[in-house]
Order: C-alpha cells, then structure tokens, then sequence
C-alpha cells in the first residue's frame, strides 16, 4: 500500500508531540513489509531518519518554472513528469502572486516552524500539495492536524484518492475553549471533506462530534505508543541514583508553558507540599508564553529557591530530565493525549497525570487528579516522595505497562483502518 503523508515536523527537529507522534506512526507502519510512505514536510533539516519511507521537501519542490526547458525540469524531478503535467503547470495552474514568491528555482520557501505568518506557509504548503498529488504515486492520503488539512484536500480534489486525517488537537484544546474562528474553520473543513477521522484519543473523539459535528461512524479513537528506550537512553536512565539514597526528591513538569498545559497548577501544587517539607525540588522544563508568569508565581508564593526552570528540552535531555526527577506531573487542563507520561513511566518515573487527559483513558498505574483540584496532587506528589513502597511500587508496575503500549499495534491498527477506506 502507497500512502502519501502530510506533516508538519518531525524528528530530530521538534518543537512539541506532533513530531514524536508523526514518528511513532510512520515507524510502525513501515513494520508492514507491504507499506510504501512518502512523508512531506515543510522543510526537511538533511538529518532526519530516512530509513523506513521518502520524505519530501515542501521547499525543494519546484511549482513554477523560471524560463527553464523541460528537459532541465525532467532531470530534476527525476523523469517523474510527463511533457503535459509540465505544460499544464507552466501555461495554465499557477498566478503571477505564486511565481513570486519562489526562488530562482521555482520553489516556495518555508521556515520549517510556527512562524507569525503561519496561514501563509498553510496556504502556500497545500499549493505545493497539488503539484506533488499530480507527480506521486499512491492510494491514500494521510493528514496530520489542522496545519495539513488543506494540502490533504487538494491531494485529495486533484487525486481522487480517500483522505485520512488524523487530530493530534483541536483549538478547543489549544485555547481553552476561546476558539480561533479561522483555525476552527480550517479544521472542520478537513473533518467535512475527511473520508476517515483518526483521533488520539476517546475525549478528543468526542470533541470532534460534538463541537465538530462529524458522523460518529467515521470518527475512530487511535491512542499513541511509545517506542522501547534504545541503548543510549538505557544507558542515561541507569545512571540514577536510588530513591532511598536521594536526600532531596525532584518533581518535574516538561511540556510546553502555556494555559492548556495547566502550569500555574503545578506551581500552586508545589506551594502546598512545600509546606509541608523542603526536601522537595520542583522543576519546570520547557517554554512557552506562560513562563514568566510562572517564574513571578513561584516567587510571589515564596518558593523560588526550590523551583528551577532549565528552558526547553529535546532528545537526549529529556530523558536525563527523568533520570533525576523521582515525580512526574503533567497537570494539564485539556489534554489530547500526552505522550510524555508514557515516556515517563517507562524510565521508572510514577506520573501524576490530570483526568482531563487523553493518555487517562489507557494508563493505570499512575495517579489522576482533577486538574484544578490543587489538594490532591499536592497530596499525590507528598506521598510519592515520602513513601518508599508506594514509589517503588508505581515504578515497577508503570514501566510494565507502559512497554504494552507499542507504536507496532498503533500501525496494524491504522493499516486495518486504511484497508476499510479503501474498500469503501
């Protein structure tokens, strides 16, 4: 099967769990030997693992052709396109707006990220979308959140092939339920044209009927995975130090900084087990527009000189988070999934997660509190630093857990998704 896969980012260039997920997906699928994945990306760094499918470059496809011949355009693409594609790209598609913004060779520039002009780099990767559907190959498109619906649309209007998207988020998570009227019409209108909707979760599922008003029949749950440490990340988990012999406890929070994600929670959280005891350190790791507001609160609450804000973390740092926290907390206020319990629980690390998550729905051996209930995971984060059983207990039976959740049953399970569409 030939699937063509639209993303934003991707590993080892990420900025959040897209990129992680993105990975996860594409890995497990191509553990089918009969998988053919062709990933685009707005713009590809070189270092990106190419080992199990083809990325394509949204910034190295040219769709405008500067006085050049056909033969030049051939041997660029490779022998891949036809005089008449050539022709009807160059004479008749593409308006005096797009010619200028290519570069001398024809192609659009992204910057790769969430820049201030973010609508234009969605407007201008579903164009270039179009020009890829007419040269690729293939019997599914595959679209990954919001920012590729509309280039998964105009694969699917110039294919004639189904579309799968799959909803990493919604805007109703994103912003608290205060909805960008753009980005929620550009998400509905890749749920309306959807001929399958992937959902990371049963409360994002639910999200989607509800606010998105989509048929139920088409909307499927499809929880992330994480994949086995590898060899170097063992190596950095190993190195910890046992929770006996560690004087002061280290309760970390790593995500994003921002309202979704629940930090002034945490904060106040941190507040109320600090009074109780100071052998207790709390680290806040990431970034986000929220960070010095937290930094203010941690210090208005008088517990600066026991929080730390080391900044965003990527790779290898992440887990050498984990190989010095005893605690993880990932408080958030609405939470499609959250991969990073899971990776958290699979270092040794019990996790407290929020109800209001959508990793809840298949962890069990981890505690949840009510996002807003401040009390009880202050209580959970005390009684984990405090109480040697009840932590050894959680780390033990988590990290079992956890090594269940495979990216390889997230694959059969799409792959069986992606056979129903086809025969549909």
């Amino acid at each position: 099967m030939k699937v063509l896969m639209f993303g934003w980012e991707f590993p080892p260039h990420i900025l959040g769990g897209l990129g992680t997920a993105s990975y996860g997906i594409t890995k497990g699928l191509s553990l089918q030997p009969d998988m053919d994945i062709t990933f685009c990306l707005p713009r590809p760094w070189g270092d990106e693992d190419k080992s199990f499918m083809n990325i394509i470059g949204m910034s190295e496809t040219p769709i405008v052709w500067r006085d050049v011949s056909y033969d030049y355009v051939k041997q660029r693409l490779e022998g891949k396109m036809a005089p008449e594609q050539y022709f009807a790209l160059r004479d008749n598609i593409y308006a005096d707006f797009t010619y200028r913004l290519t570069d001398d060779l024809g192609c659009i520039q992204f910057s790769g990220k969430y820049p201030d002009n973010l609508q234009d780099e969605i407007n201008n990767y579903s164009i270039v979308a179009g020009v890829i559907a007419r040269q690729q190959d293939f019997d599914l498109i595959h679209a990954h959140d919001w920012l590729t619906y509309p280039a998964g649309i105009h694969a699917k209007n110039v294919s004639g092939r189904p579309l799968v998207i799959h909803v990493h988020a919604t805007d109703f998570d994103r912003s608290r339920g205060n909805v960008n009227p753009t980005v929620y019409g550009i998400e509905k209108d890749g749920m309306d044209h959807a001929d399958c909707i992937m959902c990371v979760s049963e409360l994002t599922r639910q999200t989607v009927i509800n606010h998105y008003h989509q048929d139920p029949a088409k909307c499927i749950a499809m929880h992330n995975a994480v994949y086995p440490l590898s060899q170097e990340v063992q190596d950095i988990v190993k190195e910890r130090r046992p929770f006996r012999e560690r004087r002061e406890k280290v309760v970390t929070f790593l995500g994003r900084i921002t309202m979704q994600k629940g930090p002034e929670y945490f904060v106040e959280a941190a507040a109320l087990v600090l009074k109780r005891t100071r052998n207790i350190r709390f680290c806040m790791a990431g970034s986000g527009d929220m960070m010095n507001d937290m930094i203010e609160l941690a210090a208005a609450r008088g517990i600066a000189d026991r929080f730390h804000f080391p900044g965003f973390m990527k790779g290898k740092q992440v887990y050498e988070a984990f190989r010095d926290s005893d605690v993880y907390v990932m408080p958030s206020v609405s939470e499609p999934f959250g991969i990073s319990p899971l990776e958290a629980m699979q270092c040794g690390v019990p996790s407290i997660i929020s109800k209001q998550s959508g990793c809840a729905e298949i962890l069990d051996k981890c505690i949840k509190t009510d996002y807003w209930d401040i009390d009880a995971m202050a209580d959970a984060m005390y009684a984990l630093c405090t109480n040697d059983a009840y932590h050894e207990y959680l780390a033990d039976e988590g990290r079992k857990e956890v090594d269940q959740i495979t990216w390889q049953k997230v694959g059969e399970r799409i792959r069986r998704c992606y056979d129903q569409v086809i025969n549909r």
